[in-house]
């Protein structure tokens, strides 16, 4: 055992040499790999993860309502001025360009200043109160602004009756998740909040019963989709169950919602998002479980929560995002890894389901192959399979679900995650897409801190 140039001798006098990519768990460090010994095969643990990747399973995510965000926050009801953003806690002066653009927007979409200067004397001012999306059971694509006024989609246990929130998603090109800037961006946020959300919410109510987001993923995934980057097929397959009733909110502005959404293929990704976050939410809280249950991004840095390990964040700088570029734009552009859209792949879509996604695979600068493996890959870091999200590219194999913080930093296999790319200078917007991964130091960090089970 050795390094890499030790095989060079051996092999050169004819002996068979296998290379392995190994390295020591805990990223070597001696007293974090005795305390991840310890935890190894202990019954306690193994008895937790049984119990919240159960739980994770366990929920149906119905799409139930759509409502204003004020109506179902109460941190965004008032009277105090109150924004929500992706990933950890982070005040106004740390935040990277797209999400100064997003807080800017939402700024301007709620009347409180007139133009992009006041705005930001505003956000500067300390009159307005930042917090996580995760805090109140949302979550938010990109830079995930979410004010009083924007609509919210609402998922709902069907068993529990537990909620879940996102924002609409605004479809491709300049859009504020972006941090895109200007009378476009702003004119189509304000026909959302008065022409979209009515409809949509009227034809909702008025269909039989409310749509099982975890059957559409399910067929989305035979399709072709991940459901985090690529939710060509999802998207078909929630408008094909909603377009006879919003052809009958003509009125409300039914018409205009179907023109919106036929080329919005990125439609069901807040929906995803937030049936993500009903599940993993639901395996949050289980002592001694090791089950990751968030992992999101601000644009500055990452961070993780686990089951068994209380509210905290565990945080590492944020990735670079290794992909491709829309045309006159590189690397030397891209802001870092940002957006909560990653609890796609807490719940085992996105990257853990890339094998589902021949097709994706280009855009975010891989194979087929390449694809299956990484898929693999990600069950060699889970608790478990889904029983009803299969993978026809692993023969259908369940994807691999419930990140385990023992099994990240005893491998060294960091999740991978698939993701948009936004301009790290505010007001431009998207620029590329590609594939990053959760840092190692967030996983080192939770181990660390997370409490250790009395001995069996």
């Amino acid at each position: 055992m050795g390094l890499e140039s030790f095989a060079g001798p051996p092999r050169a006098a004819g002996a068979r040499v296998t290379s392995l990519d190994w390295r020591p768990p805990a990223e070597g460090d001696s007293e974090l790999a005795l305390k991840l010994a310890r935890l190894t095969a202990h019954p306690l643990v193994e008895a937790a993860n049984a119990e919240a990747l159960r739980r994770i399973l366990d929920v149906t995510p119905l799409w139930t309502d759509v409502v204003t965000a004020r109506d179902a926050l109460p941190v965004l009801a008032g009277p105090d001025k109150a924004l929500l953003h992706a990933g950890p806690p982070l005040a106004w002066a740390e935040m990277c360009g797209p999400m100064r653009a997003a807080v800017v927007g939402a700024v301007l979409l709620e009347g409180w200043a007139s133009a992009p200067p006041e705005a930001e004397r505003l956000a500067a001012s300390g009159d307005i109160a930042f917090a996580p999306c995760h805090d109140h059971d949302a979550v938010g694509p990109m830079a995930g602004i979410i004010s009083p006024s924007m609509p919210l989609l609402v998922v709902e246990d069907a068993a529990s009756g537990r909620r879940a929130y996102s924002n609409l998603n605004e479809g491709g090109g300049r859009c504020l998740r972006y941090g895109a800037l200007g009378a476009d961006v702003m004119d189509r946020l304000r026909w959302m909040g008065e022409r979209l959300a009515p409809s949509l919410r009227a034809a909702l109510r008025s269909l039989p019963e409310p749509v099982d987001l975890r059957a559409v993923t399910a067929q989305a995934l035979q399709m072709g989709d991940e459901c985090h980057s690529r939710n060509t097929a999802a998207s078909a397959l929630l408008l094909r169950a909603l377009a006879p009733a919003l052809a009958r909110q003509e009125a409300l502005g039914g018409h205009e919602a179907l023109d919106f959404l036929q080329d919005n293929t990125y439609w069901f990704l807040n929906f995803s998002m937030a049936a993500a976050k009903l599940a993993t939410s639901a395996g949050h809280g289980v002592a001694h479980s090791t089950v990751v249950t968030t992992f999101a991004r601000n644009g500055v840095d990452v961070g993780i929560r686990v089951s068994g390990g209380g509210d905290d964040w565990h945080r590492a700088p944020a990735a670079e995002v290794d992909g491709l570029y829309f045309p006159g734009y590189g690397p030397e552009d891209a802001n870092p890894d940002i957006g909560d859209s990653a609890i796609t792949e807490v719940y085992g879509l996105g990257g853990f389901a890339l094998a589902a996604a021949p097709a994706i695979v280009g855009f975010v600068g891989g194979t087929p192959e390449g694809a299956r493996a990484t898929s693999r890959r990600m069950g060699l870091i889970t608790v478990g399979r889904h029983r009803e999200l299969r993978l026809p590219g692993l023969d259908f194999e369940g994807s691999p679900v419930g990140i385990d913080l023992r099994a990240v930093t005893d491998t060294g296999v960091e999740p991978v995650i698939t993701t948009g790319i936004a301009h790290r200078e505010p007001g431009i917007g998207q620029i590329g897409a590609g594939l990053t991964r959760a840092p190692m130091e967030c996983f080192t960090r939770a181990l660390r801190a997370f409490p250790e089970p009395p001995a069996p």
